[in-house]
């Protein structure tokens, strides 16, 4: 197989699964929840700043991960507490309220780490051949984690008792409630997954591209395509929506240029919304 075809493809699987877990905390928290988390984006950002933070100070690349995920899960069960908890099935007043609480997140990294970009060394540099094609290490990695990592959400959303809770709660609130399941507690553990995860995604892409406060805007703006293409509140659609985007992004932008990219992705998530609002493989 030619190098240039091989290298393509591998880009645009890259770009499918890392925007499949980057929009997979904003697909649990609006797909299950109904809350549109306009700070998703900035959590992202701030799970980047906590790699960044641990490779500041010389310590192992793998520790982002659990302070990531661990700063940003307490941030959100802060935020559901305080902010959304009021709120469950009012998606425009979540909007709002989310929606300032993006401004002062990205005001507060501003002011402690300034607006100047900070740059996150690969943690896996080097190439490795694939068909003939010398690949980055560490995007391989992310590629092989993501999808592992989408595929065992999917099976436990399937297959668990949690899982199965879950999918009551959001069917029917009042008669899972009257059945003995504890909906306010379900809403607040997957509110604050859903937190975590976009603090793992920061971790990923952190060294991939400058962390700064403004970071948060683009994925924000990229996971919502993916749930406007894709539907809300299935894994098949988080893939497919995250299938289509990513795949065309990444390849109308090697075709062209990366503005060329963003337009075709503005395009089709319009016409998605104008044609077919509820997605392609929306929940029933």
């Amino acid at each position: 197989m030619d190098p240039l075809v091989t290298t393509q493809f591998l880009n645009i699987a890259f770009g499918i699964a890392t925007l499949a877990v980057l929009a997979l905390g904003l697909a649990i928290v609006f797909g299950l929840l109904g809350v549109l988390n306009i700070a998703h984006g900035e959590l992202v950002m701030a799970g980047a700043y906590a790699a960044w933070i641990v490779q500041s100070a010389g310590l192992p690349y793998a520790l982002a991960v659990p302070l990531a995920m661990l700063a940003c899960g307490l941030l959100g069960w802060l935020i559901e507490a305080g902010l959304i908890r009021p709120l469950y099935a009012r998606p425009f007043d979540t909007l709002l309220a989310t929606w300032g609480l993006s401004l002062l997140l990205r005001k507060t990294a501003e002011a402690i780490w300034g607006l100047g970009y900070k740059s996150v060394a690969l943690p896996l540099p080097g190439t490795v051949d694939v068909l003939g094609a010398a690949y980055p290490r560490y995007r391989l990695m992310l590629i092989v984690l993501c999808l592992a990592g989408v595929a065992a959400l999917a099976a436990w959303f399937a297959k668990s008792g949690a899982g199965t809770r879950i999918k009551a709660m959001v069917a029917n609130p009042d008669l899972a409630q009257a059945v003995g399941i504890r909906t306010g507690r379900l809403a607040r553990n997957a509110f604050v997954a859903g937190c975590a995860l976009a603090g793992l995604g920061g971790v990923m892409v952190a060294p991939l591209t400058p962390v700064h406060p403004f970071m948060g805007i683009d994925y924000i703006l990229e996971s919502f395509f993916v749930l406007v293409v894709g539907g809300l509140g299935s894994v098949a659609g988080l893939v497919a929506g995250a299938g289509i985007i990513g795949g065309l992004g990444s390849l109308v932008s090697a075709v062209a240029d990366r503005t060329a990219g963003y337009t075709a992705v503005l395009v089709i998530a319009i016409l998605f919304l104008w044609l077919r609002p509820r997605g392609l493989l929306a929940r029933a």
